[in-house]
């Protein structure tokens, strides 16, 4: 097991989560407009970005969010 700080602060947090979240909305736009072998790369990016959002909400303590992994 690494070593862990626990040094992030709540503000770089919330920088992660906007940067997660237009970065999702960027794969959103070329998954519509590429041609099928670059929507699927998106798609699996947007995709994976869910997760990496719905986890950053649950550490923040979002109302909604029980469980990242649900």
């Amino acid at each position: 097991m690494s070593e862990r700080t626990y040094d992030r602060t709540w503000v770089e947090i919330e920088d992660m989560l906007d940067r997660a979240e237009r970065k999702q909305n960027t794969h959103y736009t070329k998954m519509q407009k590429g041609k099928r072998s670059e929507r699927i790369y998106h798609m699996r990016q947007y995709k994976g970005l869910e997760g990496v959002i719905k986890a950053l909400k649950w550490t923040l303590g979002e109302k909604g969010i029980e469980h990242p992994l649900e």
